[in-house]
């Protein structure tokens, strides 16, 4: 049983509501609006609380069930529920108002009024069972709407952000709103929850009124407190699985439904089959190993994340996946929340060979990409090849020359983004390092054609060539236009 108390005649009156007592008085209701920034003008006037006040004595209401004992006198004392109007209907005395008020005060004024009718009663009151609480919130949180919590005790701000499935990536944790009815009036007040989260301020974690109603603002949520905010508490379940859309300098662009840990996936353009999950939180690395990695013209310096918020706004924010490949900087990163689109741009200029074959190493690369060699190699056909591999590698993946091919020239065709097709030759020196011009990096679904020894020109090497393969050379331009590959 709880909230016990023990009063005679003279007991007190009831004392200050909690607004009354607050410095200011209560504030003036306004309407909340979800702008990221600045904060809304309701919580900019509300009084920020260092300290808020977790221990309020409960008041009485609707659906409560208490128990009221005269002393020595059974035939009065009994079990009571209070009804839809706020009152206790009492032996004797009839309908009492207890609404609103704290035990102290039903207890005082029970005994008033049976002091009207008995000389010097002596009443105790106390709660049996309190009635279910009814929350609302809004904002950054997955699950917004009313909630009813158990009445056994007051409800957590973090209780009811777990109920209602957590907060969001975009959620502004140092200015939770809470709205609350004094007297007739609203109160806001505002707690910071990142205090809780960063420094263990439990006095933030206010306990909850019936009628309170939340709201979390957005915000831009600076990389280093992402992870802090995903593996707390106030966030929704890390296995949770979310849908975001993967574009750009990926192999398989597209929407994708993920959960935390994605394992790594197999070739390009070949989906990785079964995932494993570790059951973390779902980062932008994870969205490109199941995209099938990234290509080797992807920018991974400006990623871009583009999140909507709940009030319809877009925020980007860049994160620097090469600075997380050098450094070890884990905050690039970044976590992942239902309907993010990760955007990979295209690199300008020329790729760095170092830079390349870091790249090739990287968890968030595939593990392989294919290849066509066709001609005089020992080889002919498909080959899968590491990212990033130079031309002279995937000759010697296809086995190398055969004593009939053409060793110092080689053709390679290359079927570009935009649809269009690039067709050069390249003098092959396999003692050349990384080059542009002479080994330049093979990308997913190149071709090298290797030619016959000795022959006029290319066509015969065409001819030679029985596999699908041809026809499609065949429809890419003549024969002769495509290579000039002569003794």
């Amino acid at each position: 049983m709880l909230g016990l108390a023990l009063v005679g005649f003279d007991a007190l009156l009831p004392s200050p509501t909690m607004a009354q007592r607050m410095p200011g008085g209560p504030e003036a209701s306004a309407p909340l609006t979800n702008a990221a920034r600045p904060r809304p003008a309701a919580a900019q006037n509300a009084p920020v609380l260092s300290s808020p006040p977790i221990n309020e004595p409960y008041t009485l209401g609707q659906g409560d069930r208490v128990r009221v004992n005269l002393f020595q006198l059974p035939d009065y004392s009994g079990d009571y529920d209070v009804q839809v109007d706020g009152t206790l209907n009492l032996a004797m005395i009839g309908s009492v108002v207890v609404e609103g008020l704290t035990i102290d005060q039903a207890t005082a004024l029970i005994s008033n009024r049976y002091a009207q009718t008995l000389r010097r009663p002596i009443v105790t009151l106390n709660v049996l069972t309190r009635r279910p609480v009814e929350i609302t919130i809004a904002g950054e949180i997955n699950r917004p709407g009313s909630y009813s919590m158990d009445g056994a005790d007051y409800p957590k701000l973090t209780q009811l952000f777990e109920t209602a499935g957590g907060v969001t990536q975009s959620a502004d944790l140092r200015n939770v709103q809470i709205r609350r009815q004094q007297n007739g009036r609203t109160q806001v007040l505002t707690a910071n929850l990142w205090q809780l989260v960063n420094a263990g301020d439990t006095n933030q974690n206010l306990n909850l009124r019936d009628g309170d109603s939340i709201y979390i603002p957005s915000t831009l949520v600076p990389l280093d407190e992402g992870p802090l905010i995903a593996t707390s508490n106030l966030s929704s379940n890390a296995a949770q699985p979310v849908n975001v859309a993967v574009v750009g300098e990926v192999f398989r662009p597209g929407p994708y439904l993920l959960r935390g840990g994605a394992t790594r996936t197999g070739s390009a353009g070949v989906p990785g089959g079964e995932q494993g999950f570790t059951g973390s939180p779902t980062t932008v690395t994870d969205a490109i190993q199941v995209a099938g990695g990234i290509k080797p013209q992807a920018n991974i310096r400006q990623i871009e994340v583009r999140r909507t918020t709940r009030s319809g706004n877009q925020e980007v924010f860049k994160v620097d996946l090469w600075e997380m490949l050098q450094a070890g900087d884990l905050r690039q990163n970044a976590i992942l929340q239902e309907g993010d689109t990760v955007f990979i741009p295209t690199a300008t200029g020329t790729v760095d060979p170092g830079e390349a074959t870091r790249l090739a190493e990287a968890s968030f690369s595939p593990n392989s990409i294919r290849i066509n060699v066709v001609g005089e190699v020992r080889n002919s056909g498909l080959v899968n090849v590491p990212p990033n591999t130079p031309l002279n590698q995937g000759i010697l993946a296809a086995g190398g020359f055969n004593n009939r091919a053409r060793e110092d020239v080689v053709g390679l065709v290359r079927l570009n983004p935009d649809g269009s097709v690039t067709q050069q030759e390249i003098s092959v020196d396999f003692a050349q390092g990384i080059n542009a011009e002479n080994n330049p990096l093979l990308q997913n679904n190149d071709i090298i054609i290797v030619g016959t020894s000795g022959l006029a020109n290319f066509s015969d090497t065409l001819g030679s060539i029985t596999s699908p393969l041809s026809n499609l050379l065949y429809i890419l331009g003549s024969p002769f236009r495509l290579f000039n590959l002569l003794n």
